[in-house]
């Protein structure tokens, strides 16, 4: 061999050699290829499992039960399949294995309120049950269909992705009013202990999350919570159920916020969050977390379902705030209870109470300082609820007294200023004069002391009241199943005539006390007109007078009957009052003469006014 042929073949084994070096995978690679070959044993192995496993079901099948002993099935391959069986389970579920096994057994707490119903298998309640409170069709009041959804912690533990609700536990330790469950993993001194406790007299189910002797093998950042159920309807009227169901939470560092109630909606949670809130029409299943679930992935969701038995679906999954070394465990609470003010308040959670919508800004306030103080106040009179709407009613009423005499008043001045007001409408008939003809009359107001908008404002202040009551009624527990003369659900629309058809947007249904509402409505209007000269002149004005009260009397038709109730009482109050004021302390001819007296009297003139006149004189120089 010459020295060509020599070098010719060192050339090509270092050309060989080369290769190889620059296509060999990279440490990370050879890791992946490693996971995939790993999985694909894991799959095979557990395939020849089953495999197995339903060739020794067949073959058992097949002979007398007394002679299964006795099977012709060769000892060693019951021993493979019993091998392949155990290798897989111990891929599937790491340390767990000994849990992914067992018989579904189910044991009841509860104490006074609350009675909780909860499966050795995946250690999840089931059924949740309020004791003191009944569906419309009066069967159990169930916080959520025992079937519609999933309950799971999950957590990683080695190599395995695992989930409680593939898991068997024992009841280790059984209460009246507690109880605590373990899943068992191939170290007898080792496990998973959820612990679940009512309180003994409120509505929260403590939950604590123990891996025992698992610190370095289970991940404490994996751990999270899921659960998917979805709501029974309870109520009389499923359409109006369905418009007060929604998902509420809280970041510790925000206000309450809330996902959408008319359309199915989703989102990731951005801050630390105190609670989130399941909430249905008139009850709650919410989880509160003190030290906050984690913004790294948690979401909630809301659906709204088409079927007649059940709201929306709810959906939340929730992180906890772990560190890498922290011990890998978690604690939380659940509220399973009704959306009572006062119950949600004495939770002493940050701003719980507020999942119940008593309106925004001042009308909230309305409720929460005068409205519900009052109404509770009379609740404890054990009274009937129709006659605490109608002491509430009256109460208000004259709390808002003042304010409707004072508007009286104000009616008044502008009556007796009728002859004055329409002798200057017949001077300054011409179209192109509006400035002096309005100069005129804020003339005659001035001389006379009168302020045109007074009684605009005592009107105005009386507002946010009746828009309160008409977020607090639809929104009391209390009223719910409570009858009162033909209504037999002051929480739900009350009916003396059910229709054969459905009339659009209005119902199929004919609601009396909504029709009462609206001819008092009518009433009040007439006579509050006739009080109000300026108004009479206004075409617009004798339309809206029929017109607004038939508006009400659709939308009214499916609201709370006690919310139709008391808008009748107030205006039947109201039409009261002006009567008996009218008659008893306004005297016009005390009126006429005080603003005859006041018109005598020398008066500076306002800053308005002056302006008004200082524009009248810049109009006529450009005229000139």
């Amino acid at each position: 061999m010459d020295r060509n042929s020599i070098t010719g073949i060192v050339l090509i084994v270092a050309i060989l050699f080369g290769y190889t070096l620059w296509t060999m995978p990279s440490e990370e690679e050879r890791a992946k290829q490693q996971r995939t070959l790993d999985s694909l044993a894991a799959v095979d192995l557990e395939q020849r499992a089953k495999a197995a496993e339903e060739q020794l079901k067949t073959a058992t099948a097949q002979v007398p039960v007394a002679s299964v002993a006795d099977t012709t099935i060769d000892p060693i391959d019951r021993a493979i399949a019993d091998s392949l069986i155990a290798n897989a389970k111990a891929q599937r579920f790491g340390p767990f294995a000994p849990a992914s096994e067992g018989s579904a057994t189910e044991v009841t707490i509860g104490n006074s309120r609350l009675q909780v119903t909860i499966s050795t298998h995946g250690a999840r309640p089931t059924v949740m049950r309020l004791k003191e409170y009944q569906t419309y069709r009066k069967t159990p009041l169930l916080l959520a269909d025992p079937d519609s959804g999933t309950y799971e912690f999950k957590f990683i533990a080695g190599a395995s992705d695992l989930s409680t609700r593939d898991l068997y536990f024992d009841a280790e330790d059984v209460k009246e009013d507690a109880i605590s469950l373990i899943a068992r993993t191939t170290d007898p001194a080792k496990g998973l202990r959820i612990t679940y406790r009512l309180d003994s007299a409120t509505y929260f189910l403590h939950t604590d999350v123990e891996f025992i002797g698992m610190k370095g093998v289970v991940d404490p950042r994996s751990l999270l919570f899921r659960w998917e159920l979805a709501g029974l309807s309870n109520e009389k009227h499923q359409p109006s159920e369905l418009q007060k169901c929604g998902v509420y939470y809280k970041y510790f560092n925000d206000d309450r916020n809330y996902l959408s109630e008319t359309s199915a909606e989703e989102k990731k949670l951005e801050g630390r969050t105190n609670w989130v809130a399941l909430k249905q029409d008139f009850f709650t299943v919410a989880m509160v977390s003190e030290e906050g679930f984690s913004s790294n992935g948690s979401q909630i969701a809301i659906n709204p379902l088409t079927e007649l038995t059940h709201t929306k679906h709810y959906s939340a999954k929730l992180l906890f705030e772990k560190g890498r070394d922290a011990e890998p465990a978690a604690s939380m609470r659940f509220y399973l209870g009704p959306n009572h003010f006062g119950t949600l308040r004495r939770t002493e959670v940050a701003d719980f109470d507020r999942i119940i919508d008593l309106g925004w800004g001042i009308f909230g306030w309305m409720n929460q300082w005068l409205v519900i103080p009052i109404f509770n106040f009379l609740d404890g009179l054990n009274w009937s609820y129709g006659i605490i709407i109608l002491v509430l009613t009256v109460v208000i009423k004259l709390l808002l007294m003042p304010l409707t005499y004072k508007n009286l008043v104000a009616s008044a001045k502008m009556r007796v200023l009728k002859p004055e007001t329409d002798a200057i409408n017949a001077k300054f008939e011409k179209n192109d004069e509006p400035l002096k003809k309005q100069q005129a009359t804020m003339e005659l107001y001035r001389k006379a002391g009168v302020n045109p908008a007074s009684g605009c404002v005592p009107m105005l202040i009386q507002l946010p009241v009746l828009y309160a009551m008409f977020r607090f009624f639809p929104a009391s527990i209390e009223l719910r199943q409570e009858k009162f003369l033909w209504a037999d659900d002051l929480s739900s629309y009350d009916s003396i005539l059910d229709l054969p058809f459905t009339i659009p947007a209005y119902g199929d249904h004919v609601s009396l006390f909504t029709l009462l509402m609206a001819a008092s409505t009518i009433v009040y209007s007439v006579i509050n007109q006739k009080q109000m000269p300026s108004q009479q002149n206004m075409p617009g004005m004798k339309m809206m007078i029929y017109l607004f009260p038939i508006m009400m009397l659709f939308f009214l038709n499916n609201f709370s009957s006690g919310l139709s109730y008391y808008y009748l009482l107030a205006n039947l109050i109201s039409i009261a009052q002006m009567t008996v004021l009218k008659s008893w302390f306004v005297d016009e001819q005390k009126i006429r003469a005080q603003l005859e007296l006041n018109m005598r009297t020398p008066k500076k003139k306002s800053k308005w006014q002056q302006r008004l006149d200082d524009l009248q004189k810049q109009q006529q120089q450009r005229r000139k």
